[in-house]
């Protein structure tokens, strides 16, 4: 009895163990592929012009995830047509430009992507009280716009936008995207 025991828990032992290293292979598999197929996104953010406070690393490092987490979100939801991607990380003017982008995409059919993304981001305005920032991006991108899954449009877009972000309860937000023609 007590061999057949042994046998039934090391049989069992193996196989839950098996079940287990394949599971953890299934998820690093997953891990990976959402990486590969998520496009590009490279931010840089140069603080050191900021005035007439200057910007902690700490904010810093902050200001840059999140500035990050806001244009991935961003493409997710002209992507995806769906604004449920963007809670929280848009406020204001920027959260009713995408949230208008958005619907007319949706009323036309159409959907756009956004692909290699470099933002070369410089802090030009820190608050004297920490309670807003203002960036200038120079944005290079590849725009898509696609109708159903045909693309009707492609190009390699250089913009440049004016961002006022503030400090929300958990991040930093997006109150202001305004596009301009050059700094």
């Amino acid at each position: 009895m007590r061999a057949s025991c042994e046998f039934y828990l090391a049989t069992t032992g193996r196989s839950v163990f098996r079940r287990l290293a394949g599971l953890i292979a299934l998820a690093l598999l997953g891990t990976l592929a959402a990486m590969c197929a998520e496009p590009a996104l490279n931010v840089s953010l140069n603080t050191s012009k900021a005035g007439p406070r200057s910007v902690e690393s700490q904010t810093e490092k902050v200001i840059l995830r999140d500035y990050k987490f806001a244009w991935s979100n961003l493409g997710q939801a002209m992507e995806s047509n769906s604004t449920a991607s963007i809670s929280g990380l848009f406020a204001g003017t920027a959260n009713a430009w995408l949230t208008s982008a958005v619907a007319t995409q949706r009323r036309n059919r159409l959907t756009s992507r956004y692909s290699n993304q470099n933002h070369k981001v410089d802090a030009v305005f820190y608050a004297p009280e920490g309670d807003v920032i203002e960036l200038h991006d120079t944005a290079e991108y590849d725009l898509q716009i696609l109708d159903g899954g045909k693309t009707i449009h492609d190009e390699h877009v250089v913009a440049h936008y004016v961002v006022l972000m503030t400090p929300g309860a958990d991040r930093w937000v997006v109150r202001q995207l305004q596009a301009v023609p050059q700094f």
